[in-house]
């Protein structure tokens, strides 16, 4: 009996304790939030105003995983997410019993299937394209499907040795992103398109301008195939940056070369570049050193800015043309930028796409320029409507990020990547087993290609490059659809007033 008192009474000195702590405590707070001047909230509601932040920040994952339906969240939705997963795993994206997508949302595209499709030995697949017709070396793309620019430093060493491996399974292309060329890039031994930013990472001097001779060096690398000279992206059109000091390691000074420690500036465009004539300059003289096809990425915002390139482009003759041009979304991603860039600066993909490929085709250079289509493209209906709308190749970097295990998370900008994706916390990076992603990476590839086909051979044509506006419909806020083509007629059906 005595022993049962014993304990009783220690779990009620416990208990009064733990509750004397709690108190105490909740005193501190009391005072801290009453004292300190930064939170209104705080200060008016000492100790319970601190759960609204709280419930803020897990209100977030709830939202995602509790409350979103599938087709509901921003920027991708849990559908979209659950097909990459599926097919990165390679496993079957056949469903039952009926599609959950509603069909009447204003912009959603419907494929037209054709009334007698073709029959499997009328099939073809995805045929390789020629890049670069003019350059010494040009580069036959074997892949409609590629990846996007993403920077190592950006993206953890880990991620980009799991991409260049995955790429170089499935025979696509890797996009540098602006900082420079890793040794992780070539692990795969993939296609490399050598992206060359405001900064010009791995390919500049002391002064940070262009290097004849490092340009060389890189150029002689057999995997890099293309160079892209960066304008500007969807997510940050206008925007240079400040990479800190802080994250300038002795390993991301060399591959950028740029002075360890010290923060390192990016202009918000090439100072060689003041306008088109010294755009093609500049295109001709990369081309020149490196003997490689070299293009521009850029974010578009009115038509009419971009005639004169292309009148240019005819006046001087078609030499001196982009061997491509990246058309990225105002709704493409990064890593960080300001929230009225991302949201409300350029042109959507849906918008800007068909306006470019109008341009080039009406200047008769469909066959000297290829158009890449980038900026939140990650599903098979996107792909498809892309080809369809002209371009030629489609690149993504979210898709073959969620290809990696992305939960978007939405802390690529906080070195907290619970996935090892974003972050260079080696302990988060464990978790990011390269053996295992570079697998999913070329499965999530060859998923897309392959149902991409599938579309293609649903609306009756041989293969996916062969569809064209008519292929898709797209919902009017009426409810009702109207083709591509109707919205944004096809060179030479090209009507001026359309494109205004």
């Amino acid at each position: 009996m005595g022993y049962a008192m014993s304990t009783l009474e220690l779990m009620a000195l416990t208990f009064i304790f733990v509750l004397g702590v709690a108190a105490f405590a909740a005193l501190v707070l009391f005072v801290v939030d009453k004292t300190q001047t930064a939170d209104t909230i705080r200060r008016n509601y000492p100790v319970i105003g601190r759960f609204r932040k709280l419930f803020s920040t897990l209100g977030e994952f709830f939202r995602q995983y509790f409350f979103a339906m599938d087709r509901e969240e921003m920027p991708f939705n849990r559908a979209q997410r659950e097909w990459i997963g599926h097919s990165a795993s390679g496993q079957g994206n056949t469903i039952a019993f009926g599609s959950t997508r509603n069909l009447t949302i204003p912009g959603t595209p419907v494929f037209v299937p054709a009334v007698f499709p073709l029959l499997k030995e009328q099939r073809t697949q995805t045929q390789p394209m020629l890049i670069g017709p003019t350059a010494a070396k040009p580069f036959m793309a074997r892949s409609i499907f590629n990846i996007s620019g993403m920077s190592y430093g950006a993206l953890s060493r880990p991620a980009v040795e799991a991409l260049s491996r995955g790429a170089g399974h499935a025979g696509i292309w890797m996009n540098t992103g602006e900082g420079g060329l890793a040794p992780y890039h070539l692990t795969g031994g993939c296609d490399i398109v050598f992206q060359i930013g405001t900064a010009k990472y791995g390919v500049r001097d002391e002064e940070g301008n262009l290097s004849d001779a490092k340009l060389r060096e890189v150029a002689e690398i057999e995997n890099v195939r293309m160079f892209e000279l960066k304008l500007a992206q969807g997510a940050k059109p206008g925007k240079g940056g400040i990479l800190p000091g802080d994250k300038v390691n002795a390993e991301i000074a060399s591959i950028r070369g740029i002075p360890e420690g010290k923060d390192s500036i990016s202009p918000n465009r090439h100072r060689e570049v003041k306008g088109f004539p010294e755009l093609l300059d500049f295109i001709g003289h990369i081309r020149e050193i490196t003997g490689k096809p070299v293009g521009f990425k850029t974010v578009v915002g009115t038509y009419d800015a971009w005639v004169a390139l292309f009148e240019l482009i005819n006046e001087r003759g078609q030499d001196c043309a982009p061997d491509f041009i990246t058309v990225d979304g105002g709704d493409g991603g990064t890593g960080a930028a300001p929230m009225p860039l991302m949201d409300l600066v350029g042109m959507t993909l849906r918008e800007a796409l068909p306006r470019m490929v109008d341009l080039r085709d009406r200047f008769d250079l469909k066959e000297r320029v290829r158009i890449i289509a980038s900026g939140k493209l990650v599903n098979p209906g996107d792909i498809a409507w892309a080809l369809c709308a002209g371009a030629d190749f489609v690149t993504s970097a979210r898709g073959f990020m969620f290809s990696l295990g992305c939960i978007q998370a939405l802390k690529c900008n906080r070195n907290t990547c619970p996935t090892g994706i974003t972050t260079h916390n080696k302990r988060l990076q464990t978790g990011l087993v390269v053996e295992d992603k570079y697998r999913k990476v070329a499965n999530y590839a060859n998923a897309i290609v392959g149902e991409i086909e599938t579309i293609a051979h649903s609306v009756g044509v041989s293969e996916p490059r062969d569809m064209n506006r008519s292929h898709v419909r797209i919902v009017q806020p009426d409810g009702k659809t109207v083709s591509l083509e109707n919205i944004w007629p096809s060179w030479p059906s090209y009507n001026q007033t359309t494109m205004s």
